[in-house]
């Protein structure tokens, strides 16, 4: 039987399962497991982070509680689910336009859709829509990410910005936003005004969807979604 390193330098990595993909970063099994099976007991977690994202959501210590991982098995499985995400991220920079909120999703999904907790980010822009900057500002609990407003309009009128776009995640993968993210989204928009600074759109990351107020029609307060 062919093993996973030989056959990729046969027929390349595309030729792979998971398992072997994973078998080979491990390198090397223990008595009595191969780096195939060692693989497999990793994907296969009873964790509810089973399968390849798994990699992104366990910590160091859950993955070495599977018997024959080590501390630098480990950290190699890590780094190598880190370097999924920023390149994931990286070519979604390349198509990047803020007036557009899928390629907006596109470029924060990887980096906020295996966060376990809310984590609130703000990009802010210059006069043509260009990043000044971009700042973490909030990571909260698993239901919300607490942040206040003044600290926000604190950041963006250090940078100069004009405009402003929110983005947050939802750690149960339903993107859908709550009467909180409502209240936040319009008590941000009101004080923009009064500052000079424009909140462009609010978006919400889920498991590999999104939304956006700005196109769901409720960034701007109204009658309708004024819940403040």
């Amino acid at each position: 039987m062919t093993r996973p390193y030989e056959r990729c330098l046969l027929y390349g990595p595309s030729s792979l399962s998971d398992q072997e993909l994973l078998a080979v970063i491990i390198r090397s099994g223990t008595k009595g497991a191969s780096a195939v099976l060692l693989a497999d007991r990793i994907l296969h977690l009873e964790s509810g982070s089973s399968g390849l994202l798994g990699i992104c959501r366990l910590s160091v210590a859950e993955l070495m509680a599977v018997p024959g991982i080590g501390q630098v098995k480990a950290i190699q499985l890590k780094c190598v689910g880190e370097l999924a995400k920023r390149i994931s991220t990286y070519r979604a920079r390349q198509v990047l336009s803020f007036s557009a909120p899928e390629t907006i999703a596109d470029y924060y999904m990887e980096r906020l859709r295996h966060e376990e907790t809310e984590s609130l980010v703000c990009m802010m822009l210059d006069t043509k829509n260009g990043l000044i900057s971009e700042e973490m500002l909030s990571k909260g609990t698993v239901n919300y990410a607490v942040v206040s407003t003044r600290e926000l309009f604190v950041a963006a009128l250090r940078c100069r910005a004009v405009s402003i776009i929110l983005l947050h995640n939802h750690p149960s993968g339903d993107p859908t936003p709550s009467e909180e993210d409502i209240r936040l989204t319009h008590r941000v928009y009101r004080a923009g005004q009064l500052v000079g600074i424009t909140l462009l759109d609010h978006i919400i990351i889920g498991d590999n969807c999104f939304v956006s107020f700005n196109e769901c029609g409720i960034l701007i307060p109204g009658e309708d979604y004024d819940h403040t």
